[in-house]
């Protein structure tokens, strides 16, 4: 049975991906996570100075799912590569790293330190809606376009661009990060979400609005996903959203994936690669499949 998938210039020995923002810097997850069943795991994004996060509470139950305004806290690329950068050989899986930026030079300032740390590719994140203000790339083609050329100019890594399901038409946005030297587009980021509680009554998240993420995140992530596979066909798309079984992963490769992102599951249940492997195998076993990349864009119409 092959596991293995095919994200543009990269081959991965398995389908999913550990999702930026869940599993740390991916080197200090790696003891409580087993990341040999991961083609790739991905690194907290990383800013050009260290920016501190939002203020508590800034994570909260909701649901099935979560929300989340934690900000992007992170040490600065400095500190990261200096820190991270020579732990990474000693990950069980390849990293990517992740950039997020006030502009596209700050994006391409990231990109240069990430890669000099080693990592083995760039995912850049267009589309936090953490970020004060809630200005996002994302929802501008213009705008994402120049932050992704701004990093293919200072880098020859494989990049995916992650982008929102808040855009009005993410295919406009994914074609314009396409043409502007994305390798693959990672669909998608959280969508915005707020929540009270009823016996405070204050919001959930000090900021009010955060990022929505979890098991209710799958539909609308899916659409995305169809939506961007029907109109770009020879574009990768790297599903995220709501994973939490093989199943979910079979259905992401059917809209058109070529590899599905697991992500806030790995809050409950760091190890769930493993059991999520097993899953897709039996599927694989039951429908008499070989290789994952026959259930790529394999959906079946009315």
């Amino acid at each position: 049975m092959d596991l293995a998938a095919t994200l543009g210039p990269v081959t991965l020995r398995s389908p999913i991906v550990a999702a930026s923002g869940t599993v740390g810097s991916v080197v200090d997850f790696a003891g409580a996570g087993d990341f040999s069943v991961y083609g790739a795991a991905v690194a907290k994004s990383v800013s050009t100075d260290p920016w501190p996060g939002r203020d508590m509470p800034r994570l909260s139950s909701s649901g099935e799912g979560m929300l989340n305004a934690i900000g992007i806290q992170n040490p600065g690329i400095e500190e990261w590569a200096q820190r991270i950068g020579p732990r990474i050989g000693d990950v069980p899986v390849p990293v990517w790293g992740s950039t997020v930026g006030h502009d596209a030079e700050g994006f391409a300032e990231v990109a240069a330190g990430l890669e000099g740390a080693g990592v083995a590719a760039i995912e850049v994140n267009l589309s936090c809606p953490n970020l004060d203000g809630g200005h996002l790339f994302a929802l501008d083609p213009d705008a994402s376009a120049e932050v992704v050329s701004a990093v293919r100019s200072v880098t020859s890594l494989p990049i995916g661009a992650k982008l929102s399901p808040n855009a009005v038409d993410i295919v406009e946005i994914a074609a314009s990060v396409k043409e502007a030297g994305a390798d693959w587009v990672v669909l998608t980021n959280t969508v915005w979400g707020a929540g009270f509680d009823v016996q405070t009554r204050r919001p959930k998240l000090r900021s009010v609005v955060g990022g929505y993420s979890g098991a209710p995140m799958k539909a609308i992530a899916m659409r995305c996903v169809w939506e961007t596979a029907q109109a770009l066909p020879e574009f990768p798309i790297l599903g995220c959203g709501g994973v939490r079984t093989g199943d979910d992963v079979v259905e992401y490769l059917l809209a058109g994936a070529s590899a599905v992102a697991i992500g806030t599951a790995h809050f409950a249940e760091p190890r769930i690669g493993g059991r999520i492997i097993k899953q897709l195998e039996r599927y694989m076993a039951r429908n008499g499949i070989s290789r994952v990349e026959e259930l790529v864009g394999a959906a079946e119409p009315w």
